[in-house]
């Protein structure tokens, strides 16, 4: 049996196979577009692929089609909360008295055949590899197949990646924690309060140098309403960090996000003011939930804009309507808990510039509350 491929498709495979099983990029689903592939990579610095198949034979029709191209993008940043989005343009079918036009945030390029994706400047400065990438002209069923295969296992082995990180676990380290902390808060009613040897508080840190206060003073809660409220926090939101990173870098990102809320504390605190509480680290917990979705916004859509924002902002409006609360360990905890998250990644995926830029702008934060909390 003779199987005929055409050059268009032929050309679409190749294209399809180099993003997918070298470039990472995913296939999305747009409602209501024919003849549309589109891609999608947050993490390149052209976060959006379209293959556009529409025959297009005149200049008024190109424009229409750059309109309807800018507006689905418009929709895509909007929904995955990007800063900055950007597309490659690939035009299959267009006339040859169409001229390419600069877009703003689109690289338009015609190509008819495979040499026309894998010489152009605008690839080659974007994606390097290709140069590199077997690309023949023409294929014959047998590598059309193979081909197809490909991009199949590199879809299974990153579902399988997706549901490693979703899979739910058991949250030992949470539980763990909750307990520890009910223990201590125990023991202070049974053996007498104990609190003010242990709790935040910076002339006793930075005068006396007892720097143990930063860590012990988040295992100590003044009633059974703020440890009660503390601990269902970290039963909701300690499994989900716990199961997203990993139990090490769980642990890792609480603790960080509790010291540098501490920290934030001491700076806006007074010499009498003594703080306790979970609240600092648990607020990065929620800081590095927030790190996650975004990173994820286009696997999970909508659960930053829904959900996490609006959990992050109630809270903190919380901590500014009530007296007695510390907003200032709350604020601290949520951008310990961003910044860690960045600097230690999420599995094997995320730029190393990304994660650099983490844990220098980590450093120097802490590094600047300090010289301000002791020249205060």
């Amino acid at each position: 049996m003779n199987i005929k491929i055409n050059d268009k498709d032929d050309v679409i495979l190749k294209i399809l196979h180099y993003f997918i099983t070298e470039e990472d990029y995913k296939p999305i689903i747009i409602n209501g577009l024919e003849n549309e592939i589109w891609l999608e990579n947050m993490q390149s610095d052209l976060k959006l692929i379209r293959i556009n198949t529409n025959y297009i034979h005149n200049e008024e029709q190109y424009k229409n089609d750059i309109y309807k191209a800018q507006s689905i993008m418009k929709s895509i940043k909007k929904n995955t909360l990007s800063f900055r989005m950007t597309m490659l343009n690939l035009l299959l079918d267009t006339g040859e008295s169409v001229k390419i036009m600069d877009s703003k945030n689109i690289e338009t390029i015609k190509v008819s055949k495979i040499n026309d994706f894998k010489k152009n400047k605008v690839v080659n400065e974007f994606f390097p590899k290709v140069k590199d990438a077997v690309l023949t002209e023409k294929s014959d069923a047998i590598e059309f197949f193979k081909l197809t295969e490909d991009m199949n296992q590199k879809t299974i082995r990153n579902e399988k990646k997706l549901e490693k990180i979703f899979s739910p676990k058991k949250p030992v380290m949470t539980y763990l924690l909750i307990v520890i902390n009910i223990l201590v808060f125990l023991s202070s009613i049974v053996y007498g309060d104990f609190t003010h040897g242990y709790a935040n508080n910076y002339v006793q840190i930075f005068t006396y140098n007892e720097y143990y206060r930063l860590i012990t003073s988040m295992f100590l809660h003044g009633s059974i309403i703020h440890i009660g409220f503390n601990m269902y926090a970290l039963y909701i939101l300690g499994p989900v960090v716990e199961r997203y990173y990993g139990k090490s870098k769980f642990l890792l990102i609480y603790f960080v996000s509790g010291i540098l809320g501490n920290l934030f504390s001491c700076l806006f605190a007074s010499k009498i003011t003594f703080s306790l509480g979970a609240s600092g680290a648990i607020f990065g917990l929620l800081g590095s939930i927030a790190y996650f979705t975004y990173y994820y916004r286009a696997t999970i859509q909508g659960l930053l804009k829904s959900q996490i924002i609006p959990t992050i902002a109630v809270n903190l409006l919380i901590g500014f309507m009530l007296p007695g609360i510390d907003v200032s360990a709350h604020i601290g905890g949520l951008v310990g808990g961003l910044l860690i998250s960045m600097g230690i990644g999420i599995g094997d995926k995320g730029r190393n510039q990304d994660r650099i830029n983490g844990i220098v702008i980590l450093i120097l934060l802490i590094i600047s509350i300090v010289y301000l909390i002791s020249n205060k």
